[in-house]
């Protein structure tokens, strides 16, 4: 009897240090295990495209095309839309943005002049004194610079990370698939897969969604902008739906050049400017996303919000890009626990 307790009491300790381990290795591999969980969902999204492509039979021999191919021809077509709308958009896109630049010293001034005279400014401010006035030493100028570019650095490898994995683990889905269901009893296993294709059908979906609500902000900004005279409204809009894509913190950055160009008209077309976009931004918060992530992925209104709120709460920007799907898989798998225990139950 003492023996067993003493093997208890072992047993006890070694799972606590195990998950001491664990949870110590996940806070170090945070960032890692970040990139991989992204990689992940892409992989799950982009899963129905390559099988739908990978079953259609090659012209000659009626032969099936390879995984490989099958993820290739996926990412082909992606870099000809994006090239394509590049070729579209860059022209016009160019012509206001160095319109825009010639005229931004005069914007600047308009904008001082109109804080100026409501007293929201002392004086004009010029280049150099902004430059002279700015916080810090030369010194730690350079060290800012320095770490914004080893921040760019660090992106583009974890972009190319996650392409790379997200090719491989596109490859590998079907071993990985059933080896994940071997994890778990044999009885278990059907519902386990079930439950699993469910989450690949929502992931999917959700990046369906995703690109239903850029376009549609886009577009709503550009008809928006241009009804109101907003001059390079084609640059701002672009803006506004690249900021779609980054939740809580795009929208208000995309807002920023939106009224500063309403302010090179006037000051009532800021001020409208201002009003249209707060007013977009509470239809896309409150209803656009809720409703499009409600129909796209089969998630609750009330868990988008929440998802959100908690996602970017944690991780801040990534945090609220990955909300709406990290809800779908736990909705997936509290609902087949529940399915689970009702069954046992009855």
């Amino acid at each position: 009897m003492a023996d067993r307790g003493k093997v208890l009491v072992l047993w006890t300790v070694a799972i606590v240090m195990i998950a001491i381990a664990v949870s110590w290795l996940v806070y170090v591999a945070q960032g890692a295990l970040l990139l991989v969980y992204i990689s992940v969902l892409l992989a799950i999204g982009f899963g129905p495209v390559v099988r739908a492509i990978e079953r259609h039979p090659v012209q000659r021999g009626n032969r099936a095309l390879p995984r490989w191919a099958a993820i290739l021809v996926v990412y082909l077509v992606i870099v000809a839309v994006l090239t394509l709308a590049g070729f579209l958009i860059i022209p016009p896109l160019v012509d206001q943005a160095q319109e825009l630049w010639r005229h931004l010293p005069s914007m600047i001034e308009d904008a001082q002049t109109f804080l100026i005279d409501h007293g929201l400014l002392n004086h004009r401010i010029t280049l150099e004194e902004a430059v002279r006035n700015a916080p810090g030493t030369p010194g730690s100028a350079v060290g800012t610079v320095a770490t914004a570019v080893g921040g760019m650095v660090r992106f583009i490898a974890a972009f190319f990370t996650i392409l790379i994995l997200t090719f491989y683990l596109l490859v590998d889905s079907d071993a990985l698939f059933d080896g994940f269901g071997r994890l778990f009893p044999r009885e278990a296993r059907p519902r386990v897969l079930d439950a699993s294709r469910k989450i690949r059908t929502k992931v999917s979906a959700w990046l369906n969604g995703q690109l239903i609500l850029a376009g549609t902000i886009g577009t709503t900004a550009a008809l928006g902008l241009y009804l109101l005279g907003v001059p390079y409204f084609y640059v701002l809009a672009l803006i506004a739906a690249i900021g779609e894509m980054v939740p809580v913190i795009g929208p208000i950055l995309s807002a920023a050049p939106a009224i500063l160009a309403g302010l090179s008209v006037s000051p009532k077309t800021a001020l409208a400017v201002a009003v249209f976009w707060i007013a977009q931004q509470q239809v896309e918060n409150h209803l656009l996303v809720p409703k499009v992530m409600e129909r796209q992925v089969g998630v609750s209104p009330v868990i988008v919000i929440i998802a959100l709120l908690i996602g970017g709460s944690a991780l801040g920007i990534i945090g609220a890009i990955l909300a709406v799907p990290t809800a779908a898989i736990v909705q997936v798998v509290i609902q087949e626990v529940l399915d689970e225990r009702d069954r046992d139950s009855s």
